[in-house]
């Protein structure tokens, strides 16, 4: 008989078992019974730039990757390659707020007023995607137009699909007072420019967060009733804060309340489930070995063991071993993703 509750515990439970006395390179911190994946569903992805990489693995490994509205010939080929790794073309969804208007906007439930942001080469573009046609614009006109192409595949996109996995990347981001719509980028980054009587700057609570989260998965599952959701949390550290204080101390108030937020939304809501990318990257055992020098790009091995992590229990598998201790002694940085807040670098 027990004698406290704590006595007799699974492994998992225990820091020593489960974490001190693992290789580092072995750590698995996934519930067992997390989230199994079929060869034949339609998974999507969406969310910060670290969710490429988890659709790059999906495609990798033969799952049928779904894409609504594949990249158009006239884009670049490397490009084209990049954007592969999206949905649809909605570029870098950064934060909660501009997800659920997506599905709302997508839905005909929220028309923001901003329509077109023009750059400093006279093309233009869309403000809430600017950087995913990099040729821009002739018009406005032209703007609208693709949104509405664009909107129609998300629609589609979120009707069809069995399964979304959500990277939770930012807490901070800009906003159109007039009507609260929500940005990927403040303006004058990558078109429009900046006027503080037009535009706010917000940094979402975490009551927010889960508020915008569960009103997206509601809005969802009016349309498409048996989809499913795996969020994780992006490992990469901000790379700047408009709050008046240490950048270091904004990115762990960002990544700590993402965390909870997926925490509370899984409690909330059936069919929602958590895959722990970001306690495998930033565990103490790893010593940093997933960073690169700038410490905030995750190293190829990083990439790997997450994956890997990811694919196995997408399978129902145990994870099988790293395929070489060497992996552990990689610094470079995957490339190959878009990620729009690397040009808010000072």
């Amino acid at each position: 008989m027990a004698q406290h509750p704590y006595e007799s515990l699974p492994a998992e439970r225990y820091w020593r078992k489960a974490v001190a006395s693992v290789p580092p390179f072995a750590l698995d911190p996934t519930r067992p019974d997390a989230f199994r994946l079929t060869r034949q569903e339609r998974i999507a992805t969406a969310g910060s730039c670290f969710a490429q990489q988890v659709a790059r693995a999906l495609r990798q490994a033969g799952y049928n990757y779904y894409v609504a509205e594949p990249p158009p010939p006239r884009i670049d080929p490397a490009q084209a390659e990049q954007e592969g790794n999206f949905s649809a073309r909605y570029g870098n969804i950064y934060t909660t707020r501009h997800l659920a208007q997506l599905l709302d906007r997508a839905f005909g439930r929220f028309a923001p007023s901003l329509g077109a942001w023009k750059r400093e080469d006279g093309r233009f573009v869309d403000p809430f995607r600017p950087r995913i046609e990099p040729d821009g614009f002739a018009s406005p006109e032209e703007v609208e137009a693709d949104r509405r192409r664009h909107l129609e595949a998300v629609r589609r996109l979120f009707t069809e699909l069995d399964t979304l996995v959500f990277t939770l990347g930012l807490t901070e981001g800009f906003v159109d007072r007039t009507d609260g719509a929500a940005l990927p980028l403040p303006p004058g980054v990558a078109g429009g420019e900046y006027e503080a009587d037009r535009y706010a700057f917000v940094n979402a609570t975490v009551g927010e967060m889960v508020s915008d989260l569960c009103r997206f998965l509601d809005g969802l599952r009016e349309v498409n009733p048996s989809s499913r959701i795996v969020l994780t949390v992006s490992p990469v550290p901000i790379i700047a804060t408009l709050e008046d204080r240490h950048v270091l101390v904004s990115s762990t108030f960002t990544k700590s309340a993402l965390r909870v937020v997926a925490d509370e939304v899984c409690r909330a809501r059936p069919g929602v489930f958590y895959f722990p990318s970001y306690e495998v990257v930033t565990a103490p055992s790893t010593a940093g070995r997933y960073y690169a020098d700038n410490m905030r790009a995750i190293t190829e091995a990083g990439i790997r063991h997450v994956t890997r992590l990811f694919l196995a229990h997408a399978e129902g598998e145990a994870p099988p071993p790293p395929p070489s201790l060497d992996l552990a002694l990689e610094s470079e940085a995957a490339a190959g993703v878009i990620c729009d807040e690397e040009m808010l670098d000072g």
